[in-house]
């Protein structure tokens, strides 16, 4: 940055990069929102750096083949992927997140890997609203962050502008915080009076850096471009100064002292590393047969000079196997192995890969290792406390995985043959196994229930399945007893066709998406008497069992409660519990469309028995029948679930929500603030009103909204309703 020497040794194309030591490692994580440049920014940063030779393509083994094709473009687009790079002797690890909300949970576990971020902006489309809340969670956290503009090529780009908004969106109550280290140097306009930008103002060097012909070429400005630069400059210095250590230097500053580029630099690289101030740069990609990108060369002596070295990532809790605290020293290359799985996909090549990144210790190849789970049975994933051995040490390259001899702490790498471990698990030594405290993942709300197309895939159906959530632990799977459906809870639309179709393409089976069915009840609405005769003394061994039954609704929660009244032993005390069987077993079964009856009490009365005739079977035929006989003299309420819902949404939403809620047939329990700017609405919903509700509260919101919903109770349904629900079950039975 600034006025350091601009000499770089870049990363040979095709060399696989190791790094061994911590402080020659900086792990960064890209965020921003679909179509902001990300992907293409990582490869610019690669081209300059030297890792590929030219845009989109390596060399490999003499012969040139495609870095990315469609299918691999795509595949990066919805998880998160790894690029590394190295540059004047730092090996950088470029964590690409997908930008689309429904695949959050790849961009938390970039969050969970990097110890710095970098926000790219597009300067057409500005700031949307889950960039300013992933900004939000970093900050929360201390994560060093600085911003990258990217599409200044658009015509209506205006790189002083969008500064402007990211210092509003990001900065807080300091968007002197928030500066730009360079500013767009433009060319002469075209027919279409759009001046192209061709290089970058440096504020602290006072130089120009020219990309125009391909490669960075540095001049001295001229006198009629010096105001602007010393505006912006002045203000860049104060804001450095302000996030300075010395506490006379502003002082001085103010008092006429010329402050050191040099020492204006160290301020700035500490500043940012310890997350107080947050940088503003723009990139462009190399144009076709360049060798380095707009803005590449300051991006990556940013984060080399500037981004924290592992050293100074918080260590995330770590304990035994049995919670027992362990301190641990952070980044200990010779200390207790823990790693962590950040990533689990599947590779034609070399079957499940892993991406690890190590916190303490050192990973080697063929190394045996503890597996300890992360406490995510509830979503279809089992707990692990098992011991594996790793397989092949690698660096993605491309689609290729080019093996390293190991992975410090501090360093991300690919782990093969894992067969057990999943997202989240930690790795440990096999004589000292630990587990680390899991990251927050989201929470999959919208169900798509399937089933097999056919008899084949319906044999490969549970294993496909296992893999699947096993590689994403943002998605839950449920066997819901009550539907006897099987249902994928997913984040999102998008998020719900990428596991399909991986089902599909990886794992060769093919589902169908069928309604989701909600879990109702029945319960009686008024008392109700009912009798069971079951008399058969024709041929053979003869039945015989009548019983009278009592049936009164309970308050919601009781479930079913069977009492026995009999007096004289009209029914003998050998058959009551018979009878009571089979009142349970129909109640289960449902008495009016086939859903479980539950809060009512069961009185058995009277009834009679034969003494040779009468058997545990006939009384369980019996009972059943005088609940079915009951039910048909009673009237008989469907329960649908309620869940209690909560909404974190921007004031500027709060009434389009809480109207959709109504809508909805909920009832509004109460708001109130939650921070700056947002509002927690609180209220109770039928589950039948919110099954795609992940996806209407993402457009209601423009993807700003968040909610949880919770199981309440179940309640009756309107009639209506009620009566449509009925209409359904008769179809289909």
């Amino acid at each position: 940055m600034g006025d350091k020497a601009q000499t770089h040794h870049p990363g040979a194309a095709g060399r696989a990069l190791t790094a061994d030591r911590p402080t020659s490692v900086r792990n960064v994580v890209l965020v921003g929102h679909t179509g902001s440049g990300k992907t293409t920014l990582v490869e610019a940063l690669a081209l300059t750096a030297g890792a590929v030779n030219r845009a989109g393509r390596v060399e490999d083994g003499g012969t040139v083949s495609d870095y990315d094709d469609i299918e691999h473009r795509q595949q990066r687009s919805v998880q998160l992927s790894l690029v590394p790079v190295e540059w004047d002797g730092i090996k950088v690890n470029l964590l690409d997140t997908p930008g689309y909300a429904d695949f959050v949970g790849e961009l938390r576990a970039g969050l969970r890997a990097a110890d710095a971020a970098l926000f790219v902006v597009s300067a057409s489309d500005g700031v949307d609203g889950s960039t300013r809340m992933v900004w939000e969670e970093c900050a929360a956290v201390g994560m060093p962050r600085a911003i990258v503009i990217t599409h200044l090529e658009a015509a209506r780009a205006n790189f002083e502008e969008m500064t402007r908004i990211c210092a509003e969106a990001f900065g807080g109550d300091d968007p002197d915080a928030v500066l730009p280290l360079y500013l767009p140097l433009r060319g002469p306009e075209g027919p279409d009076g759009h001046a192209p930008v061709t290089g970058l103002v440096g504020l602290l060097s006072r130089k120009l850096y020219d990309y125009s012909t391909g490669e960075r070429k540095e001049s001295e400005p001229g006198e009629d471009q010096l105001p602007g630069i010393e505006e912006a400059r002045d203000r860049l210095i104060e804001g450095i100064i302000a996030e300075s250590e010395d506490e006379t230097l502003m002082d001085r500053y103010l008092g006429g002292e010329q402050v050191d580029v040099k020492t204006l630099v160290q301020d700035l690289e500490r500043a940012v590393a310890r997350g107080s101030f947050h940088p503003v740069l723009a990139a462009a990609p190399a144009a076709e047969g360049a060798r380095q990108g707009l803005g590449t060369v300051e991006l990556l002596e940013l984060v080399t000079g500037g981004f924290p070295t592992p050293f100074e990532h918080p260590m995330p809790q770590v304990t035994t196997i049995d919670g027992r605290p362990r301190e641990l020293k952070p980044c200990d290359t010779d200390g207790p192995l823990v790693a962590e799985v950040v990533r689990t996909s599947s590779d034609p090549y070399v079957g499940r890969l892993s991406l690890v990144r190590v916190f303490s210790g050192t990973l080697r190849p063929d190394q045996p290792v503890h597996v300890s789970g992360h406490g995510l049975a509830d979503r279809g994933h089992e707990d692990h406390d098992v011991d594996e051995k790793v397989g092949t040490l690698s660096m993605p390259f491309g689609k290729q995985q080019r093996p390293v001899t190991h992975a410090v702490a501090g360093d991300l790498v690919c782990v093969a043959k894992l067969g057990r471990a999943e997202t989240g698990d930690t790795l440990s030594a096999k004589d000292d196994p630990l587990l680390m405290e899991p990251w927050q993942m989201p929470d999959p709300l919208l169900p798509v229930a399937i089933r097999a197309h056919s008899k084949a895939d319906e044999d490969k159906l549970s294993q496909g399945l296992a893999r699947l959530v096993a590689e994403d632990p943002t998605m839950r799977l449920e066997q819901n007893q009550d539907t006897h459906q099987v249902v994928l809870w997913c984040l999102g639309e998008a998020h719900a066709d990428v596991a399909l179709e991986r089902l599909r393409s990886r794992y060769g089976v093919q589902v169908d998406v069928v309604p989701h069915k909600v879990s109702l009840r029945e319960t009686f609405a008024t008392r109700a008497t009912g009798r069971g005769r079951h008399v058969k003394q024709s041929g053979g061994h003869g039945q015989y069992a009548i019983c009278e039954i009592e049936v009164e609704p309970l308050p919601g929660g009781s479930g079913i409660e069977f009492v026995d009244k009999v007096v004289g032993g009209a029914v003998p005390r050998q058959f009551v519990p018979s009878v009571e069987k089979g009142v349970r077993a129909q109640a289960a079964k449902g008495v009016a469309a086939g859903y479980p009856l539950i809060d009512v009490r069961v009185t058995l009365l009277d009834g009679k028995a034969h003494s040779v005739d009468s058997s545990d079977a006939a009384f369980q035929t019996a009972g059943a029948l005088a609940l079915r006989e009951a039910a048909a003299d009673a009237r008989i309420h469907l329960l649908e679930p309620v869940a209690e819902v909560t909404v974190l949404v921007g004031d500027a939403y709060v009434g389009a929500v809480m109207s959709d809620l109504s809508g909805r047939r909920g009832r509004l329990l109460g708001t109130e603030q939650a921070g700056s700017g947002r509002t927690l609405i609180r209220a109770e919903v039928p589950e039948f009103e919110i099954g795609r509700y992940a996806v209407d509260l993402r457009s209601l919101s423009h993807g700003t909204a968040r909610f949880d919903r919770a199981y309440a109770r179940h309640e009756p349904m309107p009639p209506q309703i009620a009566e449509r629900v009925r209409t359904q079950a008769g179809d289909e039975g």
